[in-house]
């Protein structure tokens, strides 16, 4: 059976919220547009907010207008996929309001979309069952982070998965949606040149960054709780490191994919309380100029939560023996940027005297954000007189440079349930692996009274980031003279 083809409803918890407005439904209108969807669906979007149908339509028109500004004739489609629309005001906790909600369901299958709070998923799980929603051909997407430790993540998971097969459910990192992250897995497994190459043997070290140039606002109370870590290390960060650093999957199937990313996150090398801080650091955003400092964005005196994580990573197994992952997130940092950054050895003997031989080395570059790209630095000959060398970059993706559309990492993966793929998707072992591996750091904050550095706004973060590399004899790409908007 064409799952893409059978009805669905599609439940939408959290419809008023600011991911579904701006992801979400332009995403799910993106695959109307292109014919994906099947001719009988409909999208069920459950709030608090007292709204109509029409309404909340009228909010979702505003927020694509904002997002898509260039978005031709959507207007001509808007009315047909409005159509297949409805608003429902109620209690997601509830099971009198969920019994409610299911007399507007209209298709067997049935797709839950938590877009809320993640304390709130088992509630909500239970209330689905209570009021007979849940069935063999439901599934469940779960927005991450997924708890706040180890111990919360396991608790909110056991009671989805008292409920729902861990075939039925999809716990989401949107990351991996995009574009470049699967042309990462098709440049190492179906190129020999590279994947030959990638190994302690070639490779100097690697450095992820996820940087964000916006402050908190808007997000306050949901951040203050959480901090960089939580709301991007355990996940997005981790996620990139595993897809980079993950072994060959004996086929391109999803338990295939996820039994290789269990690996690498099993390798990580255990903190403990005696290597945190040589290997963690954190930070906190400052006023800079007109630029309000964290605290004054969320409306507070005091507070110890993180905007900035800088993490050195090793994994501990042949492949990676002795090359650190340096990886790092912030907020209110100098560009918006998002890269995988791939530094080879220099050559072990270099001819080219007048040259420095570690400024010759290549760098494979995944960009996955602002815009899209991946990009491979060579050197070449400078033409004219004399052996004159300098750094050329060679485009891997000639289809995205002309201009062609890249579908939104949200498209990608809400056609992926709609097909039954969980390729994409984080696995539960996967979950707790990360926390793992995550919860020492938390716990040692947590007791050490140590408090983040401050790092003014607008810049690349507090200097102890600086350090992390430099003690190794290494510099982020932007100090290096690096990557960050040459590609804009």
């Amino acid at each position: 059976m064409d799952t893409q083809q059978t009805p669905f409803t599609l439940v939408l918890f959290g419809a008023t919220g600011d991911l579904a407005r701006r992801r979400l439904l332009p995403s799910l209108f993106a695959l109307f547009r292109d014919g994906r969807l099947p001719a009988q669906w409909q999208l069920v979007g459950v709030g608090r907010s007292e709204r109509t149908s029409e309404e909340w339509e009228s909010g979702l028109v505003e927020a694509l207008r904002e997002e898509k500004p260039d978005l031709e004739g959507w207007q001509d489609d808007w009315a047909a996929f409005a159509g297949h629309l409805a608003y429902f005001q109620g209690d997601a906790s509830a099971a009198g309001d969920m019994q409610q909600l299911a007399t507007l369901v209209q298709h067997e299958r049935c797709l839950y979309y938590l877009s809320t709070r993640a304390d709130l998923y088992g509630s909500v799980t239970r209330a689905l069952a209570s009021a007979g929603l849940v069935g063999p051909r439901a599934s469940i997407v779960m927005e991450k982070p997924i708890g706040l430790d180890l111990e919360s993540a396991r608790a909110i998971d056991d009671v989805v998965s008292e409920h729902f097969a861990e075939s039925q459910i999809y716990r989401i990192d949107h990351y991996l949606g995009k574009e470049t992250v699967q042309n990462l897995l098709v440049l190492r497994f179906a190129n020999s040149i590279f994947e030959s190459q990638w190994n302690h043997r070639y490779i100097d070290h690697i450095q992820i960054t996820i940087a964000e140039s916006g402050s908190v606002a808007g997000r306050a109370a949901f951040y203050d709780e959480v901090g960089a870590l939580r709301d991007m290390v355990q996940n997005h960060l981790l996620q990139l490191l595993c897809m980079t650093a993950m072994e060959p999957p004996h086929a391109l199937t999803a338990d295939a994919v996820r039994d290789e990313k269990v690996k690498v996150l099993k390798s990580l090398r255990p903190l403990d309380n005696n290597v945190i801080p040589e290997k963690i650091v954190r930070g906190q955003y400052q006023r800079a100029g007109d630029e309000p400092g964290y605290l004054a964005d969320i409306g507070a005196e005091d507070s110890d939560t993180e905007t900035f994580a800088a993490l050195k990573v090793e994994v501990d197994n042949w492949r990676w023996a002795g090359v650190p992952f340096y990886l790092r997130t912030g907020k209110r940092l100098a560009e918006r940027a998002c890269e995988i950054a791939v530094h080879f050895r220099p050559v072990p003997h270099s001819i080219f005297t007048q040259q420095h031989r570690a400024a010759m080395a290549n760098r494979l570059v995944f960009r996955l954000q602002p815009d899209e790209g991946i990009h491979l630095s060579l050197s070449e000959k400078q033409p004219g007189a004399g052996m004159n060398i300098k750094m050329s970059e060679l485009s891997l993706n000639p289809e995205t440079l002309a201009g062609k559309r890249v579908p939104d990492a949200y498209e990608r993966l809400l056609g992926d349930v709609l097909a039954d793929n969980q390729t994409l998707f984080v696995r539960r072992d996967e979950l707790m692996a990360a926390w793992e591996w995550i919860d020492p750091i938390i716990q040692h904050w947590r007791h050490s009274g140590v408090r983040p550095e401050p790092y003014q706004a607008g810049s690349w973060g507090p200097s102890a980031a600086t350090l992390l590399l430099a003690r190794d004899g290494r510099l982020w790409d932007e100090l290096a003279g690096g990557v960050y908007g040459q590609w804009t």
